[in-house]
């Protein structure tokens, strides 16, 4: 009996292939514990402490403002609008500046041939997107539970504005990774300009409270309809109706893709530097 060689050689490409996609899973996931290990190996409790600790940072930041603002925008309890304005923006912050760092702090294991710049970049964005969700699940479980939120959850909006800051803050993070590692101004020009961004996007106040035209020009803000979406999915009566998820989705994917594509161009610059 006679062999195809195209059939023959198909087999082969398939035994490699399938070697190398577990390769790079075991690759990601000592990558997450390197970073576990790194960052909180040292301290009491370990990675529970990784969560632990923005979850009482909250918690205080939602005291404080609770004293100052009692009557909130929507509902009767400002600790349940305040958490569902900032847990999605420090999603994609905490996204945003994990992901960025992906090259800068593994360039010593690039040298690895088995280490791609994906593999850092994945690793950043499992590991941080998993606590955060931790973080938002144990805060909300926290309110829900002491205070009388009178709330109804729509989940499907919830895991919308999660799905939108999780891509965004990769998609950012990806753009920042290039920059950062080709120009390192760019991490303190990054820093600046996301100081006032916890003011304009909807962290403490709703767009329906902003007078025109400022409230159309924050609309370009992806953040505003990020933290919209997540107070949609808390109140039943609020429909959020200016929300665009594919906004929100084409600024990521639009900022994710230029990234890859020129982290891919130069890559081996990047590992020089």
């Amino acid at each position: 009996m006679s062999l195809n060689p195209n059939t023959t050689g198909n087999r082969k490409l398939r035994r490699v292939r399938a070697p190398l996609r577990f390769a790079s899973l075991r690759v990601i996931m000592a990558l997450i514990l390197r970073e576990m290990s790194t960052t909180y190996g040292r301290s009491p409790g370990g990675y529970a402490w990784m969560i632990l600790e923005p979850v009482l940072g909250i918690a205080l930041l939602t005291a404080v403002f609770s004293l100052g603002f009692r009557t909130p925008p929507l509902g009767t309890n400002f600790p349940i609008f305040y958490a569902s304005g900032l847990l999605p923006f420090f999603m994609f912050q905490i996204i945003a500046n994990n992901v960025s760092q992906s090259i800068n702090n593994a360039r010593a294991l690039l040298a690895y041939p088995r280490v791609t710049f994906i593999d850092t970049i994945l690793a950043r964005l499992i590991l941080a997107t998993v606590t955060q969700l931790l973080v938002g699940i144990i805060l909300f479980t926290l309110i829900v539970t002491v205070f009388e939120t009178r709330t109804v959850l729509k989940f499907d909006r919830i895991f919308t504005a999660y799905a939108m800051a999780i891509s965004l803050g990769a998609g950012i993070g990806i753009m920042n990774c290039l920059l950062i590692s080709r120009y390192q101004i760019w991490q303190r020009a990054w820093s600046i300009i996301m100081r006032p961004a916890f003011l304009i996007s909807g962290v403490i106040f709703i767009y329906e409270n902003i007078p025109q035209p400022y409230g159309d020009y924050l609309l370009w803000n992806p953040l505003m309809h990020i933290t919209a979406e997540m107070r949609a999915g808390f109140y039943y009566s609020y429909d959020a109706t200016y929300v665009s998820p594919s906004y929100v989705f084409s600024i990521a994917a639009g900022a994710g893709l230029l990234g890859l594509i020129f982290l891919r161009r130069y890559n081996k610059d990047l590992r020089e530097l």
